[in-house]
């Protein structure tokens, strides 16, 4: 039993290294990218090449990473801004009734463990977030950012 569960529909680059213990779906992964235990990738999710994703990262539908990217351990993506149980007529919701929101990660980029990103937010390039933040509007290149919610701290030094 090898403890992963990858799709037919999974588009796995080259020498993607994969630890036990992942669900992929519909996603794709790309050159050389190392992704922990724990992981679950969904749907229309995107990985660029040379990435680490560390355990226990949940990358959902509508997010875009980058080349040379960072993800620390537990860091969680949220696609959906305003998220409820049931639609207008008081049933579970169904993929119709809601629409994902976009997450772009940009080349470079780094996010520490423990962070949270939410909806519709873009983080630059080579910018690095701090563990255990909450991102809840776009992140400049160059900058470290961090808290809940995350704030700028400083530029990166010879950025």
């Amino acid at each position: 039993m090898s403890f992963l569960c990858i799709s037919d529909d999974v588009r796995l680059g080259e020498n993607v290294k994969l630890s036990k213990f992942i669900n992929l779906y519909g996603c794709q992964i790309g050159d050389n990218t190392s992704i922990g235990a724990f992981v679950e990738v969904q749907k229309n999710a995107t990985v660029g090449k040379n990435c680490k994703i560390s355990s226990h990262t949940f990358i959902c539908e509508g997010v875009t990473i980058e080349d040379n990217v960072f993800i620390g351990h537990g860091v969680v993506f949220i696609n959906d801004p305003y998220p409820r149980s049931v639609n207008v007529w008081g049933r579970l919701q169904t993929e119709a009734d809601w629409k994902a929101g976009p997450t772009l990660v940009k080349n470079g980029a780094s996010i520490g463990s423990g962070c949270t990103i939410l909806a519709n937010v873009t983080i630059g390039e080579n910018a690095i977030v701090g563990a255990g933040s909450v991102v809840t509007r776009d992140v400049a290149p160059n900058v470290i950012v961090a808290g809940n919610p995350s704030r700028f701290l400083r530029p990166i030094d010879g950025k």
